[in-house]
């Protein structure tokens, strides 16, 4: 494998020995569910070939936490880790700096680790980098001094650590989907409780194809946080005619019943997320079921959502969207991640995919930004190499 031959070569100059273990953590995408994760609600991820392959060893008796990344060719280190928040250029940093703090904050004790790392999944585009990132050091650290950590709690250190130290709002899909991807499954996530079910994807003569818009969402800087906030705005809203603690707590009827008392903004979010919820169960059954028209409808009308009502689309992810969707053979499209830019998702039939890549030739004619294009498939969680 070429990276881990890099990657042990980079260790070795960087640090002056061999890794002790080489770890592979993959990116996601979310097949359906979108922003629905934060509001306790369901979602419906799988674990892609994309990934952060990292190496790390042990520093006897010490507490030096030292991080090199190999694509941006830049060493942090650390003496006391968890005092450390980086910003401006090194703000990638605080990613396997949060772990690190967020596993002594619960108790765990370990000595220091050298860390390289390298990724194949473009940042900033909706795929899951920074858990990616923050499930390979986690899994690292627990496996080199042998913690005692459930891995539920190790994918909620991470999200922790993203929320605490990073400063994003995020819910747990990312990281649970980081550590419990199986190689040609989706899996049905309830963001509460974190029960989830296996569904086996029998794609055969169609495939799910990403398409990276090369629009960079910053999470930090975006209207995120925002959306969040406004999500819980509305809860307190629904509370006035039945107690709840998120958005998953209501259906279409309690939304009714209150929609003359939101904000416009408020009206909007909390019929997104409940009719996302819905989809996600009706996903599941069309998926179960090998019906791939039906699924498919569902991501179109969970694009038309998150266009219209949850307000995170863009011009570029539109265009995208609507191009696949009027190819024969495509038989859903949406934009996926927090949006503002990043990446589309669509399923669609193998033999039209060079037709849907020829069309993008569009896309940089009238936005003069070039689409990129991968086609995934659902691969296993944090792991070993």
């Amino acid at each position: 494998m070429k990276n881990k031959n890099l990657l042990i070569d980079k260790h070795k100059e960087i640090y002056g020995e061999v890794p002790e273990l080489i770890i592979h953590s993959p990116g996601r995408v979310n097949l359906i569910g979108e922003h629905t994760d934060y509001n306790d609600g369901f979602v419906l991820p799988m674990a892609i070939s994309l990934g952060i392959d990292l190496a790390i060893s042990r520093i006897q008796d010490s507490e030096v936490i030292s991080v090199y990344s190999l694509d941006k060719e830049k060493k942090i280190v650390s003496l006391y880790a968890y005092l450390m928040k980086s910003s401006g250029s090194d703000d990638w940093a605080n990613y396997p700096i949060g772990v690190v703090k967020i596993l002594q904050k619960h108790g765990h004790k370990f000595g220091g680790v050298r860390v390289s790392f390298t990724g194949s999944i473009p940042q900033g585009a909706g795929l899951s980098s920074s858990a990616a990132l923050e499930v390979a050091v986690a899994y690292g650290i627990q496996q080199l001094y042998k913690l005692k950590i459930k891995d539920k709690d190790l994918a909620k250190y991470c999200q922790q650590a993203e929320q605490e130290v990073v400063g994003v709002r995020c819910g747990i899909m990312d990281q649970f989907t980081a550590k419990f991807g199986k190689a040609g499954n989706a899996f049905f996530l309830d963001c509460r409780s974190l029960d989830h079910r296996y569904i086996p994807l029998k794609l055969k003569s169609v495939g799910f194809i990403i398409t990276n818009s090369n629009v960079s969402h910053k999470l930090s800087v975006s209207k995120y946080n925002e959306r969040v906030f406004e999500c819980e705005e509305a809860v307190k809203v629904l509370n006035e005619i039945k107690p709840g603690k998120s958005l998953r707590d209501y259906n279409m009827g309690d939304y009714e019943k209150s929609r003359e008392f939101f904000t416009p903004e408020q009206k909007k979010r909390a019929f997104h997320v409940i009719s996302e919820n819905d989809r996600v169960i009706e996903a599941e059954k069309f998926l179960k079921n090998g019906d791939l028209k039906k699924f498919g409808q569902l991501m179109n009308d969970s694009h038309e959502s998150l266009k219209l009502y949850y307000e995170v689309s863009c011009a570029e992810l539109d265009w995208l969207v609507e191009t696949a969707q009027n190819i024969e053979g495509c038989y859903g499209s949406r934009m996926i991640g927090a949006g503002f830019g990043g990446c589309t998702l669509t399923l669609i039939e193998k033999k039209a995919i060079p037709e849907y890549i020829s069309k993008l030739k569009g896309y940089q004619e009238k936005f003069g930004l070039t689409a990129i294009t991968y086609e995934v498939t659902p691969s296993d969680g944090v792991h070993k190499l």
